[in-house]
């Protein structure tokens, strides 16, 4: 996204969207105080809010607004006599970047929004709290808005985002990019966050319809970022596995059906060109040697996407790229995922002993008992699949889901 136009109210919009984080991680870097860059950016917002409409269109919008955070900034450091107060202000007035310059553009805006999001992701703070405070300052969402795609309450919303600014300030949470090993060792779990963004987007975990585009959309607008200042197999893979899997978005429901299952899928209608870049760069993440869980599923991605049909699909492959993924991480879920494409490669029997032996683990996971009913039905056992599919109906959260295996379910 650029910034373009800054038309009233609206264009302001754009702007917080498309340059929200780049501001706030500049001047976080400056006040070494994450509390104090996002105050100082809302008061410079409403101020533009409030001055702009009459007063025109400044030529270099995100650079307007930057030069009145960063006096904000000043007044509050000076207020909150804070300890570094007289370093930064005199940094700023050294710099003469307290004053505004229709020469000075976005683009001059020093980036520092993937210390933003390792400072947001940091393993101290709860996972719930990291995609919060990640949504909040990385992508510009409002609080109404990540409490609403989560389900809470603002104010619930808000004192768990305020909690985790509290944290860090005072556990003393570096606000810079880990190097060698320890970049190694943090970057799962911001990898991790970018991807539960996307979940929840995929899933629309408790909602009526199944999927959440904006939260999609976040998702790969992050995911985008890392690539483009993080180059790390990882970070590819990642990426590579959103773009494909967001590319089959729009063959997952129709007027007449909420959920259409990827067997069922009209594949004329999956985005091309999602398809194609997504190809592109699991083959990148592949030749690059450094294998992870990313780039395996988004090899498995890639191979459901470039199936002519659902028969044509390459299952065996599948089979042993699951194998794979559960021997670098032994999770059921993954142990769950084999199975089923073994099912599908056609070892029926096998898979269903494989998915009965998962039972202690898994009898409480709505996509067990629908992968179990299904294969259940497969073998002839109505009854016992009868008995799976009314489990899952239960567990499952999402109205979309609900309704196919409700229909499922009258089927036999």
């Amino acid at each position: 996204m650029t910034l373009a136009k800054f038309n009233g109210s609206l264009g302001l919009t754009r702007l917080i969207r498309a340059e929200y984080g780049l501001l706030v991680g500049s001047l976080m870097i400056m006040a070494g105080d994450l509390s104090l860059a996002e105050d100082a950016l809302q008061e410079a917002l409403a101020q533009a809010l409030e001055q702009r409409p009459s007063k025109g269109q400044p030529k270099k919008p995100a650079a307007w607004i930057l030069t009145v955070a960063r006096r904000r900034l000043v007044d509050q450091l000076r207020k909150a006599k804070h300890r570094n107060a007289d370093l930064v202000i005199q940094a700023l007035q050294n710099a003469h970047l307290t004053q505004y310059d229709d020469v000075y553009d976005s683009s001059d805006i020093p980036d520092h929004r993937l210390e933003l999001m390792f400072t947001c992701c940091h393993p101290a703070l709860a996972p719930e709290v990291q995609v919060a405070l990640t949504l909040k300052v990385v992508c510009g969402l409002s609080i109404g808005q990540i409490a609403r795609a989560y389900l809470t309450s603002e104010a619930a919303m808000s004192k768990r985002i305020s909690r985790a600014k509290f944290k860090i300030k005072h556990a003393g949470i570096g606000y810079k990019v880990p190097q060698g090993a320890a970049l190694e060792q943090r970057l799962p779990s911001v990898l991790a966050v970018i991807y539960l963004i996307y979940n929840e987007s995929y899933s629309a975990y408790e909602g009526q319809t199944l999927t959440q585009e904006d939260l999609a959309l976040e998702a790969i607008y992050l995911a985008k970022l890392m690539h483009g200042m993080l180059p790390h197999a990882s970070v590819t893979g990642l990426l590579a596995l959103l773009l494909l899997h967001d590319s089959r978005r729009s063959a997952r429901s129709s007027q007449s059906q909420t959920y259409i299952p990827l067997k069922l899928q009209d594949r004329r209608l999956w985005d091309q060109e999602k398809m194609a870049q997504g190809t592109e760069l699991v083959k990148s993440a592949l030749v690059e040697g450094q294998l992870g869980i990313y780039q395996v599923q988004a090899a498995i991605s890639a191979l459901h996407s470039n199936s002519k049909s659902w028969e044509a699909t390459d299952w065996p492959q599948i089979v042993g790229l699951y194998k794979v993924l559960y021997d670098m991480e032994p999770s059921p879920v993954f142990l769950l995922n084999y199975c089923v494409a073994l099912f599908y490669a056609g070892s029926i029997a096998h898979a269903y002993q494989e998915v009965i032996a998962l039972y202690v683990h898994l009898h409480d996971y709505q996509p067990y008992q629908a992968a179990k009913a299904e294969m259940e039905a497969e073998l002839g056992d109505i009854e016992a699949a009868k008995k799976s599919y009314t489990l899952a109906i239960g567990l499952s959260k999402n109205d979309a889901e609900r309704q196919f295996l409700k229909r499922q379910l009258k089927a036999l």
